[in-house]
């Protein structure tokens, strides 16, 4: 049916981004939710690291995926694959599975590397994937100053507030 929406399996996206070996942290409300957050969200957002190879199997994963993107009805000419991620900072994408949205370095980021040395490796629905770090996810949350964002930052300061009375 033209202008359904597809339904959501962060579950299956995650899955498909390890099976194709593709090397991500997982950052926007799914980290959130992960990290004890009440919140809800409809996407799955992931930063990626810029190696060409990395770029190569993420976008194979698209493909496979028939990832399309979000929003857009015309029928314009687009391949998710890793020419195509050479060339973008973020895309917003509709697959199957569920939108995805992929950020190259997601604002208050601190660069894909030093994301992925402090995130932590979670458990979600049966796939081990690394998740941003409860700060670098309150600095980016903070970053992007969106009414959401704030209340999330409220939630997630509340959450780390917690741990360190627990240790």
């Amino acid at each position: 049916m033209v202008g359904e929406l597809p339904s959501f399996s962060p579950a299956g996206l995650l899955e498909q981004l390890v099976e194709g070996s593709v090397d991500f942290v997982v950052v926007g409300g799914i980290a959130a939710i992960a990290h004890g957050s009440p919140s809800f969200t409809q996407d799955l957002d992931v930063s990626y690291s810029p190696d060409p190879d990395n770029l190569d199997r993420l976008g194979a994963v698209l493909v496979g995926l028939q990832a399309r993107l979000r929003g857009v009805t015309d029928d314009v000419p687009f391949v998710p694959d890793g020419r195509t991620l050479r060339r973008t900072r973020v895309l917003t994408l509709s697959t199957p599975l569920g939108p995805i949205d992929l950020l190259a370095q997601p604002d208050g980021a601190p660069g894909y590397e030093g994301l992925r040395a402090r995130a932590v490796p979670v458990e979600l629905a049966g796939v081990v994937v690394r998740v941003a770090s409860l700060d670098d996810l309150i600095v980016m949350k903070k970053a992007a100053g969106r009414p959401k964002d704030l209340v999330a930052v409220e939630e997630l300061e509340a959450i780390q507030r917690l741990q360190r009375e627990l240790d």
